[in-house]
């Protein structure tokens, strides 16, 4: 461990002596510990309330003390950290956030309870020559497998959950590495030509509004000036999804984003644009259609057609993987309930 326990000894705060744990963790470099445990020792007190411990910084030290899985689980997630920190990366709130969750699923995924220390966490992570993300739930590092090693692949679940900002940091590091020529970001708010013929300026200020945020994403990923060239050049090309019939997309990373928002033949019309080395990610809320009543959400029908299908990944986001605001999660949550709700009572109308 790059944090080494000093001592172990009997439980200070248990209910039972089985299920209490106490240890002092001592990192080397002063300088990295202060960073890790952070500010006011902000990440310590974030562990503490999240995990439900009691983390005390002295020095370069940390004494934790809790029940035994909660402290296993601390001691993974400060183990992470500071050997992200041994790797050149930096350490926000937000990082923090993400190495307890991770802790905790590791806990999670096993069927039976054990008291052995388990490996050391491992997460997926994006780099670009500006930044590296790295997942924050373990849905997130399920996704990003997903696009390493798949063709085709679908990221749903409600906002807030990283699934457009990852597929796009995916999309530019392949550009960067030269896996793909070009990226093609695609929506399907601006399909009729009506709406694009009362927007004022050329087919990019018309369909800028509709695509900020794959841009924002953009922009995090690569320096401004290149993000302006590339998009000069083609190489960044925005293509509203109805001028998407016709074309073979090869060598390229493809992003359908708001993927709930299109027909059926719309969706099966997209899919079928894939050329040789080409990539594809669909992201979309499918609670959050926007079509005419009674028309189908071609993402929906789409993840039904195609389960099972060679190539195709599926990543399916829930509320708890909400990486925005803790705020954001409750929101859905409260929305998931009221829809839940309603839709037992049209059942019981019927």
């Amino acid at each position: 461990m790059n944090g080494h326990e000093l001592m172990t000894s009997s439980p200070r705060q248990s209910k039972t002596q089985t299920d209490a744990n106490h240890f002092v963790l001592t990192f080397e470099n002063n300088r990295y510990a202060s960073e890790l445990f952070g500010q006011f020792d902000q990440h310590l007190k974030l562990i503490e309330q999240r995990l439900g411990i009691d983390a005390r910084a002295r020095g370069n030290s940390v004494s934790i003390s809790g029940e035994i899985v909660a402290t296993n689980q601390a001691r993974r997630a400060l183990d992470y950290l500071y050997g992200r920190l041994q790797s050149g990366g930096s350490i926000e709130l937000s990082d923090v956030e993400g190495a307890i969750r991770m802790a905790i699923a590791a806990d999670d995924q096993l069927s039976l309870p054990t008291m052995e220390r388990k490996a050391k966490l491992s997460m997926s992570q994006i780099s670009t020559r500006k930044k590296t993300i790295v997942a924050r739930t373990p849905m997130q590092d399920t996704y990003i497998r997903a696009l390493e090693r798949s063709e085709l692949v679908f990221g749903v679940g409600p906002a807030g959950t990283g699934k457009t900002y990852l597929a796009v940091a995916h999309a530019a590091q392949l550009l960067e590495r030269g896996a793909v020529d070009r990226i093609i970001l695609s929506r399907p708010a601006v399909e009729a030509g009506e709406r694009l013929g009362f927007l004022p300026g050329d087919m990019k200020e018309k369909v800028d509004p509709y695509l900020r945020p794959l841009y924002d994403a953009l922009y995090d990923m690569m320096p401004g000036d290149k993000v302006e060239r590339a998009i000069a050049a083609g190489v960044i090309e925005i293509a509203p999804l109805a001028f998407m019939r016709g074309r073979t997309l090869a060598n390229a990373a493809v992003i359908l984003d708001e993927a709930q928002n299109t027909t059926s033949m719309q969706m099966k019309m997209f899919l079928t644009r894939l050329g040789e080395n080409g990539r594809m990610i669909v992201t979309g809320d499918p609670s959050q259609v926007d079509l005419p009543r009674g028309v189908k959400s071609g993402l929906v029908e789409a993840l039904q057609i195609l389960k099972g299908v060679e190539g195709v990944a599926v990543a399916r986001f829930k509320d708890v993987d909400v990486v925005r605001h803790p705020m954001v999660a409750r929101i859905v949550r409260a929305y998931e309930a009221q829809t839940a709700v309603q839709d037992e009572s049209e059942q019981v109308d019927r």
